[in-house]
């Protein structure tokens, strides 16, 4: 990172707080601390924060809360959000990573884990903001309709049937590449270009990077089996978004 990146910790457990923040701390982090939800929310208004590391059990308003608050802002929608909570059950972690999450991770965790996620998201932020503005990459368009899904890009916010989308970064890039292209087959090296800031001409390389992503999008826009996918899969070619 060419300046020093600040992350925002969000825990009611204070020994947590003061653990992770001497961790951050020693590795060149600027780290603010909150101990509440609100608390938090209050200081993303005033002042820039990086990457976002929230615990989920939080009295009044917990990480779920949290992170659609944070999501509905457009400032703050691009943001990278990561759970680190004791909450390890299979059906809380789809559920964090349905709301749009960026990782989910479980106490106890080694350092070296969290120094390495949190390295990886903000590189891959950087990496991503610096992709939509290199030749060769689609423009953003500052608002698109396409069928049943209408995007505002600008302020990162998405709609399916006019109800709004929650979605992760990743996600949000996705699905403005296949509206950029609606109807026409958009190859997984353009994809993982665009979502993970990598450029590869291997298309089994790029087929198992974006796979995950797609899959987790198609949930999020209801994609499941009973009736046409709005995003479709061409055996050896890539995706296209159904315009219907």
């Amino acid at each position: 990172m060419s300046s020093i990146a600040s992350i925002l910790v969000v825990d009611d457990q204070t020994d947590h707080l003061n653990a992770v923040e001497m961790l951050l701390v020693g590795f060149g982090y600027r780290v603010v601390l909150c101990t509440s939800g609100s608390q938090a929310l209050h200081q993303l208004e005033t002042e820039p924060i990086d990457l976002i590391l929230a615990d989920v059990a939080m009295p009044q308003m917990n990480g779920y809360q949290l992170l659609e608050a944070v999501r509905r802002q457009a400032q703050w929608a691009t943001v990278p959000f990561i759970f680190i909570t004791g909450r390890a059950l299979d059906s809380d972690i789809r559920y964090g990573k349905a709301l749009g999450a960026d990782d989910y991770l479980t106490k106890p965790i080694q350092p070296e884990d969290l120094l390495a996620v949190v390295e990886g998201k903000l590189r891959r932020h950087a990496q991503l903001a610096q992709a939509t503005r290199q030749p060769g990459t689609t423009p953003l368009r500052q608002a698109v309709q396409a069928g049943r899904v209408r995007l505002d890009v600008r302020h990162h916010r998405a709609w399916l049937d006019e109800q709004p989308l929650t979605l992760s970064v990743k996600e949000f890039t996705l699905l403005e590449q296949l509206t950029a292209h609606v109807g026409v087959i958009v190859s997984a090296c353009t994809l993982v270009h665009a979502t993970h800031g990598l450029t590869t001409s291997d298309t089994d390389e790029a087929r198992e990077l974006i796979r995950p992503l797609v899959r987790s999008l198609r949930q999020k826009l209801g994609d499941n089996g009973a009736g046409p996918a709005l995003i479709e899969t061409v055996r050896g070619l890539g995706y296209r978004l159904v315009d219907g």
